[in-house]
């Protein structure tokens, strides 16, 4: 069927074109893909057996949804993600409000052109891109907003009485018709609002001004709420929960790997930063480690949750403090080193919700210990524990650098400012280090085995076996007890 030659209601009908539900369309689309192991919500990853088979229960049920979970959750991206199960084209009645179907007309205007033109009313395809409306949820959304209303300019213009329905003006949820309808925030929508709801999703017909239109409208309405608006906010009103079929709960990525993975696919890389910035993969861990240990964190709060917006943010500015190093060094090649993580701070401290003792302790240092948080937890899959209290003549496997720098005279430091060259000359000199890395890690690679050495002795302060100085220029890495014994 060439849908560039059917333009008239005549010709759609000759072709034996079958009108259908949009949960009919979404139903049998997805059957079709799960039936040809096709992957229905491309890019969503971490929901492969919790979320996504939940969602596809409710379409095959052909029910409303509401998309129950905290921020950064992607809980609109699998909302617009379903536009993919509608069908490619519709017809519409050309110059219809509400998108009829020219075989099923339910406006006044389509039905009365249909009557007029009969097998010559004009159509037109609409695409599936078009078939999708969204509505956040905010204090100063109205029933005229949603539903519809009079509108006195068009009686004026028309030389109607407002006893005639063709002064109403359709809001959103009317012109969304045959569309999946999308309102975000739920439990934002006043509770008065929210009732305006009922018959739509129940009965389908709509009350404007005094007017009943029996419009049974054909929609697909998906539903976001956080848990935390429940009690901070507002609620999504008992009857109005009634009539949502399936109510599916959504939750961040459970392991280091699929948080990687949505990272790398939202984090906003330039060309310029992906051709000569590198980053070592524990870098990607580490900075992934940090967001888990801050939805741990005691001083966070876990009812706001920790966007994935977070991790993406974070990796965005940890890749811009290595250009601007870079910059201002004249290095044409650069990579992430752990140093690097301090400019990340600024994206974690904007994304986190404090509780009474975060604030207390400061968002800066609240930041500060979650990067070292996670350095501590990371540094034992992959390399030997570190025990705080060992007995002074147990031999450790770190012996050697400690001892490095307890005997070295001169002060061991990495500035920021440091050249590639300078950078890893100074790292060079902790012969351990590479003694280290070649027993433990013999399979490194050579680009990443810089970033490991730093994230060894930043570990190594962690289990207060070194002590760490950050000044202006650097950071210093020294022996814990070498200015006791010194003297000094």
């Amino acid at each position: 069927m060439s849908l560039n030659t059917i333009k008239t209601l005549g010709e759609l009908v000759k072709s034996g074109y079958q009108s259908k539900s949009i949960k009919d369309e979404l139903r049998e689309n997805l059957i079709s893909k799960i039936m040809s192991k096709e992957t229905v919500f491309k890019g969503v990853y971490g929901y492969e057996n919790t979320v996504i088979p939940e969602l596809e229960r409710a379409i095959l049920s052909k029910h409303n949804i509401n998309l129950l979970g905290l921020r950064g959750q992607a809980k609109t991206r699998l909302a617009r993600l379903m536009v993919n199960l509608l069908d490619a084209y519709i017809p519409v009645v050309v110059g219809s409000e509400i998108n009829d179907d020219p075989l099923n007309p339910i406006s006044r205007f389509a039905i009365e052109t249909i009557k007029e033109k009969g097998d010559a009313t004009p159509i037109y395809w609409m695409h599936r891109a078009d078939r999708f409306a969204e509505k956040l949820a905010t204090p100063d959304v109205t029933v005229a907003d949603i539903i519809g209303d009079v509108d006195p300019i068009k009686a004026a213009n028309l030389k109607l009485s407002y006893a005639d329905d063709r002064v109403i003006h359709y809001g959103m949820i009317p012109r969304a018709n045959r569309c999946i309808f999308v309102i975000n925030e739920l439990p934002d929508l006043q509770a008065r609002i929210q009732v305006a709801l009922f018959n739509i999703l129940q009965e389908g017909d709509i009350q404007i001004r005094g007017f009943k239109l029996r419009l049974p409208l054909d929609m697909q309405f998906l539903f976001t709420a956080n848990p935390e608006d429940y009690t901070n906010r507002g609620s999504i009103v008992t009857p109005l929960k009634d009539r949502i079929g399936s109510q599916i709960l959504t939750h961040y990525p459970q392991d280091i790997e699929t948080a990687k993975t949505i990272t790398q696919q939202e984090t906003n890389k330039t060309i310029s930063q992906k051709k000569f910035i590198h980053v070592p993969e524990l870098a990607k861990d580490l900075l992934e480690q940090i967001v888990f240990e801050a939805r741990e964190s005691e001083y966070i709060d876990s009812k706001s949750g920790v966007s994935a917006r977070l991790s993406i943010t974070a990796f965005e500015n940890l890749l811009s403090t290595a250009e601007r190093r870079a910059l201002f060094s004249g290095d044409e090649n650069t990579m992430i080193r752990l140093s690097d993580f301090d400019g990340i701070i600024p994206a974690i401290t904007g994304k986190v919700e404090l509780v009474y003792e975060g604030e207390q302790e400061g968002a800066q240092v609240v930041a500060e210990n979650l990067i070292k948080n996670a350095v501590k937890t990371l540094f034992p899959t992959f390399f030997p524990e570190i025990k705080k209290l060992e007995k002074q003549e147990a031999d450790t496997p770190y012996d050697a650098i400690i001892s490095w720098f307890f005997n070295t005279k001169e002060d061991f430091e990495l500035l920021d400012e440091y050249t590639e060259l300078q950078y890893k000359n100074e790292l060079d000199k902790v012969i351990p280090l590479d003694d280290f890395l070649n027993e433990r890690q013999p399979k490194i690679n050579t680009s990443d085995a810089y970033f490991v050495k730093e994230f060894i002795l930043w570990a190594l302060v962690e289990f207060k076996k070194l002590s760490k100085y950050r000044f202006a220029e650097g950071t210093q890495f020294k022996d814990p007890y070498g200015n006791f014994m010194s003297g000094l």
